[in-house]
């Protein structure tokens, strides 16, 4: 497989797949081909997640594995949960744990010498986008992998809170205290650099997204 898992036409919208994520997840322990419903909506955003931490190569066997795992053990899934989401999310990030040594050695790669080999094939490779690039690489590699997890799940996955506490399973109140430290570390880290600092008026999300839109503004506020 290359590149993100392609979704059916009718995936979107939910046609075919009989409800909600818990209702095909049900279905499915009696009829197992409805659980394709559940890749055809999710696959291609697990796919995105998994290759902006670990590279393309490595997110289609992040979502491969995240599904087969999710079919084996959907009669474990909490129906009272109706989107399956953060389910997903977790097993995908527990996945990419396995590798953080390999993430965190492409991103201080990155930040020392500006090559990203993770992203080595995305079609942006704008000056403007590298300079934000390599900054950030450096911040998120000198992270805690909890608070990583944390950060990237809420930046990147675009989860709430919630759904992060359920995802890896940790309390609220630990996801907060995550999100915060993460959030302070790396805005520390932004602050004297000069990709974010061009402008005296710019903040540093706002100089992050002028050059490429790499830092989600819910990373450092």
């Amino acid at each position: 497989m290359t590149g993100p898992p392609p979704a059916r036409p009718d995936a979107e919208h939910g046609a075919g797949d009989g409800g909600d994520d818990a209702d095909v997840i049900a279905q499915s322990l009696d009829e197992p081909e409805l659980f394709a419903g559940l890749y055809d909506r999710h696959a291609p955003d697990i796919h995105r997640y998994a290759a902006r931490r670990l590279g393309e190569g490595a997110a289609d066997d992040i979502t491969a594995e995240t599904f087969l795992i999710a079919f084996r053990t959907r009669d474990r899934y909490d129906t009272a949960h109706r989107l399956a989401r953060p389910w997903l999310y977790g097993i995908a990030a527990n996945l990419i744990g396995k590798h953080r040594r390999t993430e965190v050695r492409a991103l201080k790669a990155l930040a020392r010498t500006g090559h990203d080999p993770v992203a080595a094939s995305w079609s942006d490779r704008s000056d403007d986008r590298l300079a934000v690039q390599a900054p950030l690489a450096g911040a998120l590699a000198a992270l805690s992998p909890g608070d990583r997890h944390v950060l990237l799940l809420v930046a990147w996955a675009d989860l709430g809170y919630q759904e992060v506490a359920e995802a890896l399973r940790i309390p609220l109140g630990t996801v907060r205290s995550r999100l915060n430290r993460a959030r302070r570390k790396v805005r520390a880290s932004l602050s004297t650099d000069p990709a974010f600092t061009a402008e005296p008026s710019a903040s540093p999300v706002s100089t992050a997204s002028a050059a490429g839109k790499e830092l989600n503004p819910s990373w450092t506020k």
